[in-house]
């Protein structure tokens, strides 16, 4: 079975496990909806593993790798004491580089002072699930405090484009991918303020098959209409991939927006 198969049977594994803890019919149901955009600053190094030397290159000081502004999306199921969620989030940083140093990657060595063209592509699929032990109600500020599972799908390519010393004409080209599912185990937190504004955090973590994943975030919610509102907030990110092709050991974070839409 090739990997992304795999990954597609885990991901419809973990959904049908997700959707049988929320098959209980809850009082205050509530499906939201948040089209958002964000901004993420990216450090760390990659280094291509088809080759013995694992040779480091470190994203900012070699490939002056660019900030990375994408659209975001989350679709939430809120029932009672649970929530189900899944976030898309793409993430591409790209730009161009003059090497201080040769470095290799996969079978190709870059030469000290060439100009190297480099994108590091991640498509990030986030599916998780939520219990709230602590969901108090029945206050002027509305309280809940869980415990969150999730799996995070992390889809990463880099390629680096050899521009040659005058970066004139391409050189050569190397091209390496990896596909990681990582669990991660954290938690939860929302409070009301007032039925118009809410502030939201979570944290999570989990190394798995020489893998790790961390990530957090805070938020705030403004709903002056019933329906819709507006959302803001900041989020890191520290992530290492450690498959046959590729290695990628970065941390990105920055702030995002958008707006939110609720059933």
């Amino acid at each position: 079975m090739s990997p992304k198969c795999k990954v597609i049977t885990l991901l419809a594994t973990v959904l049908l496990f997700l959707f049988t803890l929320t098959s209980t019919a809850f009082a205050d149901e509530l499906l939201s909806i948040k089209a958002g955009y964000q901004f993420l600053s990216l450090k760390g190094s990659i280094a291509g593993n088809g080759n013995d030397s694992g040779q480091k290159i470190d994203v900012r000081r070699d490939l002056d790798l660019d900030d990375s502004t994408d659209f975001t999306g989350e679709v939430a199921l809120n029932m009672g004491k649970s929530r189900l969620s899944f976030n898309y989030l793409p993430i591409s940083f790209s730009g161009t580089g003059t090497l201080k140093v040769a470095k290799k990657f996969n079978e190709n060595t870059f030469a000290a002072n060439d100009r190297v063209k480099s994108e590091l592509d991640i498509a990030l699929y986030d599916i998780g699930y939520t219990y709230f032990p602590v969901n108090l109600d029945d206050l002027p500020t509305r309280l809940q405090l869980g415990l969150e599972l999730a799996v995070k799908v992390v889809d990463a390519e880099v390629m680096l484009r050899n521009l040659g010393s005058t970066g004139n004409g391409l050189v050569f080209e190397e091209k390496a991918s990896a596909l990681a599912p990582i669990p991660t185990i954290g938690l939860r937190a929302r409070a009301a303020l007032a039925d118009f504004i809410g502030l939201v955090g979570r944290v999570g973590y989990m190394e798995y098959d020489r893998n790790y994943f961390l990530d957090a975030e805070a938020q705030v919610e403004f709903s002056p209409l019933p329906m819709m509102g507006i959302y803001a907030g900041y989020r890191y990110f520290d992530l290492k991939i450690d498959e046959s092709d590729l290695l990628v050991e970065t941390e990105f974070s920055g702030p995002f927006g958008g707006l939110l839409v609720r059933f």
